[in-house]
């Protein structure tokens, strides 16, 4: 059981995630933005973090190395997403709920996904579980790759742009921010709680 808590730790942990490198933060990216049983891992707190310990020279790698990593995770984790709602969709809808998925968040993202069109595929990159699931979606509901793969590059592109680049030149202009580090994920994780909420209480009105 120990064993277990230290490993769910390991890998919801952003600061931990950082440290052990640059390859750990893009397979967590890059699971967390398509593969329906990552929706749980850190999303937008991780990007803005790994932008600050790039900032501050804790993690050794320049901008633009980091943008160009994760940004490559970001798109290819959303295309893996697409791809797979494309061929298995079926199966995943009628899928029973368990630990690692629930059928909740996909009949959200539905909603979300009808509300507001192929522009969802933009502004779902900043909501956390719903960026998990829209590129599922996408491909359930048989949107043309290139329409995706264009928008999925567009959000993509923003997401780990304004995040990470904000990250590192705060980092690098305010060195002492990463003393604060629990104070920055706090506030991403209230934000977070404060969009899931506001989601569910949408859902049962």
């Amino acid at each position: 059981m120990d064993e277990i808590n230290i490993l769910w730790h390991q890998l919801t942990d952003s600061e931990t995630i950082i440290r052990s490198g640059l390859l750990v933060i893009t397979l967590i990216v890059f699971a967390e933005n398509g593969l329906f049983f990552a929706f749980f891992l850190p999303g937008d707190y991780l990007l803005f973090l790994t932008g600050v310990f790039g900032g501050t020279g804790v993690l050794k790698e320049p901008l633009s190395g980091l943008l160009a990593s994760i940004f490559l995770a970001a798109v290819i984790g959303s295309l893996v997403g697409y791809l797979s709602g494309r061929f298995f969709g079926k199966s995943l809808e009628n899928r029973p709920d368990s630990l690692f998925f629930k059928k909740k968040h996909l009949d959200s993202t539905r909603e979300f996904f009808d509300k507001y069109g192929f522009m969802a595929l933009v502004i779902s990159r900043f909501l956390p579980v719903v960026r998990t699931f829209t590129p599922i979606l996408a491909g359930i509901s048989r949107m043309p790759w290139y329409s995706y793969l264009l928008l999925n590059i567009v959000g993509g592109g923003l997401w780990v742009g304004i995040l990470v680049t904000s990250g590192y030149y705060l980092g690098q202009h305010f060195p002492w921010i990463i003393n604060y580090v629990h104070y920055i994920i706090l506030f991403f994780l209230g934000i977070t709680t404060f969009t899931v909420i506001k989601g569910y209480l949408k859902m049962r009105q």
